[in-house]
């Protein structure tokens, strides 16, 4: 991430927009008891789930980042630092996985792909996978200068779930933000 999204993504304004809407957000959904969140960078959606749900594991690929959630959440949620393309989890372990604005940041395709199949493995049969992420737009373009910015297509998103193997897949956007819900078969 470039300084100027590296401050975005930490500030307190951030957050409290995101404490604003993911909860009514989170309610739309069955997530169960076991919650594995991919991708929460500084943590603003974490404050959120782990207020919310039972029980949150939170999977972070940066070590500095991995750090300040441990100091921030670690006697509330289990923190583990890792890559979402190659989950460091048993099969079948989580209840739901969610996901927040982190997808656009995997480079690739491919390696977006393998995360989708990642969150179908270690989902409990019935379980749900679910997430928001940006779409593109002039802003977010100048957000995301000299950082990766790989934009999920709302279009091939869905076939792409259904290759990892979900079904009930559904895909919306509104806002400039792309939601999606898929679940793995019982």
């Amino acid at each position: 991430m470039n300084l100027m999204h590296r401050k975005l993504c930490s500030s307190e304004k951030w957050a409290a927009a995101v404490a604003e809407v993911l909860p009514d957000w989170l309610a739309r959904f069955e997530l169960g008891d076991d919650v594995l969140e991919i991708g929460p960078g500084f943590g603003a959606t974490t404050r959120v789930l782990v207020d919310a749900l039972p029980r949150v594991t939170a999977l972070e690929i940066d070590p500095a980042s991995t750090r300040l959630l441990r100091e921030k959440y670690g006697d509330r949620a289990g923190i583990v630092e890792g890559s979402g393309a190659e989950m460091p989890f048993e099969d079948g372990r989580f209840s739901a996985v969610v996901c927040f604005t982190m997808l656009h940041h995997v480079p690739t395709d491919d390696l977006q792909d393998r995360i989708f199949a990642e969150a179908f493995r270690v989902l409990r049969p019935g379980g749900a996978y679910c997430g928001v992420d940006s779409q593109l737009s002039f802003g977010f373009r100048l957000l995301h200068l000299g950082d990766t910015m790989n934009v999920l297509d709302a279009d091939t998103l869905p076939s792409r779930l259904a290759a990892a193997g979900f079904e009930q897949v559904r895909v919306g956007t509104e806002r400039k933000r792309l939601e999606f819900s898929a679940v793995k078969p019982s």
